[in-house]
């Protein structure tokens, strides 16, 4: 068994045990087991999907880090929603607003353009879960 935390500003979203724990990296999807190699490794927005006794949990994952060793997986990531927390109508009018706000790219800072790029990302993938998971 491997002890999971996920961490937001806001919240301590998740502290158990669970048997495995796949998360969206920048440099690809893993997926930790019990035993892995000590890692620390950027989070990047995707799908973060673990396991307990065969029950898949599924969540939105935004930009953070993980830090893994043989025992434990700390996350610490600007989002992490369960599928089941989804607003698909708040996330929809989100995805507009940074779309429009990116239109504006002439009028934005760097920051400002680089927020509602990162904001885009993530109303993307929460939207993306969102809807796969109510077509099962």
């Amino acid at each position: 068994m491997l002890h999971l935390q996920i961490i937001t500003p806001e919240k301590s979203v998740f502290d158990d045990e669970v048997d495995q724990v796949t998360l969206p990296t920048t440099t690809g999807q893993i997926t930790v087991l019990p035993h892995h190699t000590d890692l620390v490794t950027q989070i990047k927005p995707g799908e973060m999907i673990f396991r307990k006794h065969n029950k898949e949990t599924i969540m939105a994952s935004g930009y953070g880090f993980a830090q893994i060793t043989k025992d434990s997986v700390k996350v610490l990531v600007d989002l992490a929603a369960p599928e089941e927390e989804i607003e698909e109508k708040k996330i929809e009018e989100a995805k507009k607003k940074a779309e429009e706000a990116l239109k504006q790219k002439h009028l934005l800072s760097e920051e400002e353009y680089a927020t509602a790029a990162a904001e885009l990302q993530k109303t993307l993938v929460q939207l993306k879960i969102k809807r796969r998971h109510r077509r099962l």
